[in-house]
């Protein structure tokens, strides 16, 4: 494989700034708020809320989580990835009440979209002028339009999925690839199916906590309201996943049992400069420390996470070991696993309130769960200092990472 690169790292990182130091106040990225919605299979209870109507009411709810005023928004940032056009960002912004004065920009890097938003506002803030953004994901699955490509007579060609890359590399699925995945890194099917039962009860347990409680955005529909993940499954067993057959290849070890569901949700958080998040109050915060986005072998796209994954930790002069807090997207537990083996991280570790497996996978918005997630979790262990990693691995070969760091911000306005 050989990646390409699209990266923080050295914007974050002035000529001669040690890896451990971050940039002057006005220009340290750093998030300060995250919510969002449940996630929830699509079509089901959030079938009739289109991608805006999704998204509008976290918008609101940041803006309430931070005192901030809808006018000191500087740009709000979303990632989508089968939506129909149209710029759903600036749809939502105005869905949710921020004056017209507000622009929109939609962001389509597939499933990494919502990180990638994320990423994009923080190195805007690291260009300067202590901007504010309201940035992350939105995906409305139930409600996606459908496309079609024009025959020669006019007459539409419907298709299920958009075209990836060329037909020369294969455009796999992302079933098979996550086979590819499998095969090529030898991930057993029991350890697919032993991390599947282990999301599921790590995000029964988080839920029964309230762990999830404080970052969702209740959602109103014609049945009530929505403040509930849908997909964790209580009577979910090892011996019930070994009976599942295989989804994508015949004699393959990717299964529905140890694969993600398709999903509808919106997340997003508010990114601003450390001397910004300083002035509005914030008592705490993630600071953007670098991000990476590789491009990997189309075939083998679920490893495109480790790629970036590795470049960023070594371009900081760190180990794996030395990140507290990791979320990684499963859409697949092939792909999880084989970029942690690949990173040396123990699936321990990671996703230590379930993820994808159980709480499934809204495309755009599922990079920015992840970070709402991370902030959340740092936030409960309190650890100024600690260092988190958001994971995600992308459609046509690709993948994702950003480096985290939380710190408290009030006191005597020194990072850790």
């Amino acid at each position: 494989m050989t990646p390409g690169r699209d990266t923080l790292t050295a914007d974050l990182q002035p000529h001669g700034m040690p890896p451990g130091d971050v940039l002057p106040p006005d220009r340290q990225p750093v998030i300060i708020a995250a919510r969002r919605t449940a996630v929830r299979r699509a079509n089901g209870a959030l079938k009739e809320l289109r991608a805006h109507q999704l998204l509008a009411p976290v918008l609101v709810n940041l803006l309430a989580d931070t005192h901030l005023s809808a006018e000191e928004v500087t740009d709000v940032v979303i990632g989508n990835a089968v939506g129909g056009g149209g710029n759903v960002a600036r749809l939502a912004l105005l869905e949710a009440g921020l004056p017209v004065g507000v622009p929109g920009l939609t962001v389509d890097r597939q499933c990494g979209s919502g990180l990638d938003a994320i990423v994009l506002a923080a190195r805007l803030v690291a260009a300067g002028g202590n901007p504010v953004y309201l940035a992350g994901g939105v995906e409305s699955i139930s409600t996606a339009p459908l496309r079609a490509n024009r025959n020669d007579d006019g007459e539409p060609d419907f298709f299920a999925r958009a075209q990836f890359v060329p037909h020369s590399f294969g455009d796999p699925d992302m079933g098979v690839a996550a086979e590819n995945v499998a095969a090529r890194f030898t991930v057993s099917r029991e350890r697919q199916d032993a991390s599947a039962l282990r999301s599921h009860q790590r995000a029964l347990a988080a839920a029964k906590a309230g762990f999830f409680a404080g970052e969702i955005t209740t959602l109103e529909t014609s049945a009530g309201p929505i403040s509930a993940d849908d997909g964790p499954r209580p009577g979910l067993s090892a011996a019930v996943l070994k009976r599942f057959p295989p989804a994508f290849v015949p004699g393959g070890t990717v299964t529905a049992g140890n694969s993600c569901f398709d999903a509808d949700a919106a997340s997003a958080v508010v990114v601003t400069s450390l001397q910004r998040a300083r002035e509005l109050g914030a008592t705490d915060g993630l600071l953007v420390l670098a991000t990476d986005t590789a491009g990997v072998d189309p075939g083998l796209l679920g490893i495109g996470a480790a790629v970036a994954a590795e470049r960023l930790l070594q371009a900081r002069g760190l180990s794996a070991a030395s990140v507290d807090l990791v979320e990684f997207n499963e859409a697949f537990a092939s792909q999880t696993l084989a970029c942690l083996d690949q990173l040396g991280i123990d699936p321990d570790r990671v996703n230590l309130d379930g993820g994808a497996l159980a709480l499934g996978h809204a495309y755009g918005a599922s990079g920015a769960v992840l970070v709402t997630r991370l902030l959340a979790q740092a936030r409960r262990a309190g650890n100024p200092g600690s260092l988190a990693l958001a994971l995600i691995s992308i459609a046509g070969g690709m993948g994702t990472a950003a480096l985290l760091r939380y710190e408290l911000l009030a006191g005597d306005h020194k990072a850790h």
